[in-house]
């Protein structure tokens, strides 16, 4: 990610909030909703928090509030994205997730996700991306456990335990494009 969006990192729940509000504005209990309903293995996050987070989207013109009348109730704040606040979003979902398993689990499944839901046609894309980052990672992997000393013998257990997750997300990885065809 660029320098410019250095308060906000890679992990955090701002990316699927801008990207429920690009399939739709809503105001921020739908959206809480909505992310709880659709992502809630994922995500888990106060109703206080989204709105905190929507609050900072608007300051940093992500997003826009605007005050919407119901009938019988008192007004909600209908949040929309704005085209800076789309500039972001896709700037995230295009960048490949690292390669740790806490990063596929909620980073990566979270892009594809989107992927599927609103570019669609980018969706098989994002896999081979992320296998060709897992192999590269791997291969770093595999050279760091050959420079190693013998008598690393934790230090190779750490990076060997990696070089295994690694490998069963490569195993895992193409049973997403099977899934999502």
């Amino acid at each position: 990610m660029s320098s410019k969006h250095t308060y906000a990192s890679a992990l955090s729940p701002e990316y699927p909030l801008l990207g429920l509000l690009i399939q739709q504005p809503a105001h921020g209990y739908r959206l809480h909703q909505r992310l709880t309903t659709d992502l809630g293995q994922i995500w888990f996050i106060s109703l206080s928090q989204a709105y905190n987070i929507l609050k900072r989207l608007q300051t940093h013109g992500f997003i826009i509030g605007r005050m919407q009348k119901q009938a019988g109730t008192p007004e909600r704040r209908c949040f929309e994205v704005t085209p800076k606040g789309v500039e972001r979003f896709e700037e995230w979902l295009f960048t490949p997730s690292g390669s740790s398993v806490r990063a596929i689990r909620v980073e990566f499944i979270t892009r594809l996700y989107f992927a599927l839901a609103i570019y669609e046609e980018q969706a098989s894309h994002l896999i081979d991306v992320q296998i060709t980052e897992i192999h590269q990672h791997l291969e770093n992997l595999k050279g760091a456990i050959d420079r190693l000393p013998l008598d690393q013998t934790f230090n190779r257990l750490a990076l060997e335990l990696r070089v295994h997750q690694l490998e069963s997300l490569l195993d895992w990885l193409p049973q997403c494009s099977t899934i999502l065809e």
